[in-house]
């Protein structure tokens, strides 16, 4: 269900008795009291970054009612401190300030931020309410929506973590006039991804409007985020835990997140690896003769557009690839399972990439 009154817009997820609302618009953290009636109780702790909490931590806080007991929690920014380690801090913090299972956790921050706040709230006395409020594009559009929470792990990212629903989202599309260039394309990564797996006509409004959208033109962008956090919300509300159709938002991030784990976390960003891995996928895809050249050019050319690479990392090895791949959390006994495209517009989990055309796409993809 979509919703417009002014120029906000609220989406809704649809999962029964626990459905919640996603708010879009500009200026939204100067209203933050309209959270007010998704806090469990009268105990708040606001958890965020040091790069965010200069910012706007203050302007959400003062928009609470003057009768909660608001905590804060200031964590250090960057994926290398997604981490077992920086959830413990927020657990310490809910301890020491007695806060009991009517507490709600409000996430101000990125993707980072969102999922350890999430996986925080899903283990606190085995489960209390969180709400997220993404101040990046790429959070805004996917890791907000959708209750996956979590943390890295050596070996691999987001291995550790639990399905845990937001109350609800708040999107402040002003935020993303702080947001640094490199982090801005990051998250167009996400939003090109929702063209190539359902929306090839989202795809084509995207390479119309690609130029308006780095620039953060605030209507494009309000639209974008829109249109992909409702594309996001029906497929979650089809495919909560990810046994079906929900594994197809994960199309580019096996390669992806073996970029990631292999750089080092937080040398690529999430959406770069994202973006050469859709990159990779969309190859593999042509290589299968599942979709024509002239897709993949057209694949390759929307990703390029949004200020993304397309080659891989030049030290990575194939076997480099392999080892994190076969981690991959979509795996069904010790088969690679990848996000590949029947079409622009149309994508499939698929385990039926020959072994050997997966190795040879490894091996000869362009590297950087």
């Amino acid at each position: 269900m979509t919703e417009t009154l002014n120029a906000q817009r609220t989406l809704t997820v649809s999962l029964g008795d626990r459905s919640y609302p996603i708010h879009i618009g500009a200026g939204l953290l100067q209203h933050a009291n309209v959270l007010t009636p998704y806090l469990a109780g009268k105990q708040v702790m606001v958890v965020t970054n040091d790069t965010i909490a200069p910012l706007y931590l203050e302007a959400l806080c003062a928009t609470l009612p003057d009768h909660l007991d608001v905590q804060r929690v200031v964590l250090p920014d960057g994926e290398q401190h997604k981490t077992i380690e920086q959830v413990g801090r927020i657990w310490d913090a809910l301890l020491e300030a007695g806060f009991n299972r009517r507490c709600t956790l409000i996430a101000l921050g990125g993707g980072v931020i969102g999922d350890m706040v999430g996986y925080a709230a899903a283990a606190y006395q085995r489960g209390v309410a969180f709400i997220q409020v993404p101040t990046t594009l790429l959070s805004q559009v996917d890791s907000s929506v959708g209750g996956k929470t979590g943390v890295n792990h050596p070996l691999g990212k987001n291995m550790i973590g639990a399905f845990w629903q937001p109350k609800a989202v708040l999107v402040d599309t002003d935020t993303l006039t702080t947001l640094p260039s490199r982090e801005l394309s990051a998250g167009l990564a996400e939003v090109i991804k929702y063209g190539l797996i359902r929306d090839e006509a989202f795809l084509s409004w995207l390479e119309d409007n690609m130029q308006p959208l780095r620039s953060v033109a605030p209507d494009v962008i309000a639209e974008a985020i829109a249109k992909s956090c409702q594309i996001k919300a029906d497929i979650v509300a089809e495919d909560e835990t990810e046994q079906g159709v929900r594994a197809l938002l994960n199309l580019g991030h096996t390669f992806g997140h073996a970029i990631e784990a292999h750089q080092g976390y937080g040398n690529w960003l999430h959406g770069e690896a994202v973006g050469a891995g859709m990159a990779m996928a969309a190859t593999l895809s042509h290589r299968l003769g599942w979709i024509d050249a002239a897709a993949l050019k057209r694949a390759h050319a929307v990703i390029q557009s949004a200020g993304l690479p397309l080659a891989a990392p030049a030290n990575m090895a194939a076997d480099d690839f392999l080892v994190r791949m076969r981690l991959d959390k979509k795996n069904i006994d010790e088969k690679l399972r990848l996000v590949l495209l029947n079409a622009l517009g149309d994508a499939c989990v698929s385990d039926a990439a020959p072994a050997d055309t997966l190795l040879n796409l490894l091996q000869d993809y362009p590297r950087h």
